[in-house]
């Protein structure tokens, strides 16, 4: 598959309910021809306290915030980078989640852009586990500072240049696991292909 007009993006959040929690940093990168030809990343302000555990993976702080962008506007920014592309996250499933609830309170609209989901990917090629430090280290990937945005979007675009390099990823397009033992998810893009993955350990 031909890596074009490409938008990889991170997600981090206060809490795993994308109903109820919100994105506290973002970053996307936009990929034309195998090139990144722009990026995006910011805090974004946060009313309250953030809880101890976000911190403690995150190093986030809610001093950090403080001066962070308002949601609105890094959300806006967020969609015109992104604008018709493809947008490409390690389990998608929890970012795409939180860019349709926060679509959805901020402008009464969702998104329907094609998608790719490496963790799907990775679940499907590779033996247990496959979180991202664990997938960029098989294929020799450097991921320093995991669980920042912007380190994350660039580590995930890299080991999906790689994973396509291995084996064409266009029957992965819109296609997104979910573990049997925890059911079909509550919310999932309407043009997704939803399918049970059975892990593989080795």
């Amino acid at each position: 598959m031909k890596l074009d007009n490409i938008t990889v993006l991170d997600f981090e959040t206060s809490g795993l309910d994308p109903a109820r929690d919100r994105v506290i940093e973002m970053a996307a990168i936009r990929c034309y021809g195998g090139e990144i030809v722009s990026q995006f990343n910011t805090l974004i302000r946060f009313d309250g306290n953030l809880p101890p555990k976000i911190t403690e993976i995150t190093g986030i702080t809610s001093a950090d915030l403080v001066n962070g962008m308002d949601e609105e506007t890094a959300f806006r920014i967020l969609n015109r980078l992104i604008g018709d592309s493809t947008i490409v996250a390690h389990n998608a499933m929890f970012d795409l989640s939180f860019l349709h609830h926060t679509l959805l309170r901020l402008a009464n609209r969702s998104f329907n852009n094609s998608f790719l989901d490496t963790l799907t990917i990775s679940r499907a090629r590779h033996t247990y586990p496959h979180n991202l430090k664990e997938m960029c280290n098989r294929y020799g990937i450097e991921l320093e500072g995991a669980h920042r945005s912007l380190n994350d979007v660039y580590a995930c675009w890299k080991l999906l240049e790689k994973m396509n390099e291995e084996q064409s990823v266009e029957k992965d397009l819109n296609v997104l696991g979910y573990m049997k033992k925890y059911g079909v998810p509550k919310w999932y893009p309407q043009h997704a292909s939803i399918v049970p993955i059975e892990i593989k350990y080795a």
